[in-house]
């Protein structure tokens, strides 16, 4: 059936897809979904992002899970990596109802880092650009791709999405320390 093939295609660009964005997309109801889901043995959303969590968190080097800000939920070290957040009230400006800046350039720069092999990676520098305002409540997803590599420099994009609308992009260099912990331009003297 082409309704199925659609589904599993949608899906495979976007497995956090909800079954509300799926019959909007397939313009079908929400019941109608649910029932090609369970035909098709596709799991629910929650069960999805899970899954796909567990597997990503597998490959992480760079940062522990703990670590990671939003749901690591795709990683190929060294290539890319998708994340997913969920905002909240408590993260925005309560008189403008506006997601705070660092939330956003927190979960980029997390995904930057853990896409990069290594086992002590940090950011040196970031060009970042807030591109539309977020609000509570709005899923964020946010994309690194590695763009060039040079030694232990790497040169990683991060673009952020609610929706199909792009609200943050940032271009991080990462650098992977290997074994040298903190020798560049170390912050403390002993």
């Amino acid at each position: 059936m082409e309704r199925h093939q659609l589904l599993k295609q949608l899906l495979r660009e976007d497995p956090l897809r909800t079954d509300e964005e799926l019959a909007r997309s397939l313009t079908v109801s929400v019941p109608t979904v649910r029932l090609d889901r369970v035909y098709l043995g596709i799991p629910e959303v929650r069960q999805r992002a899970q899954g796909l969590a567990r597997q990503a968190v597998v490959g992480l080097r760079a940062l522990e899970g703990a670590e990671m800000v939003g749901d690591l939920v795709d990683l190929a070290i060294g290539r890319h990596a998708v994340s997913v957040l969920d905002t909240t009230p408590e993260m925005t400006f309560h008189r403008s109802g506006v997601v705070r800046s660092q939330h956003l350039f927190a979960q980029a720069d997390s995904l930057a880092l853990s896409v990069v092999d290594g086992d002590w990676v940090l950011t040196a520098l970031a060009n970042s650009k807030f591109k539309q305002p977020v609000y509570a409540g709005d899923r964020l997803v946010a994309r690194a791709e590695v763009l060039r590599r040079r030694q232990s420099r790497y040169v990683v994009l991060v673009v952020t999405q609610v929706g199909e609308s792009v609200v943050f992009r940032g271009k991080f260099l990462v650098v992977d320390l290997g074994d040298r912990r903190g020798g560049i331009g170390r912050a403390h003297r002993d």
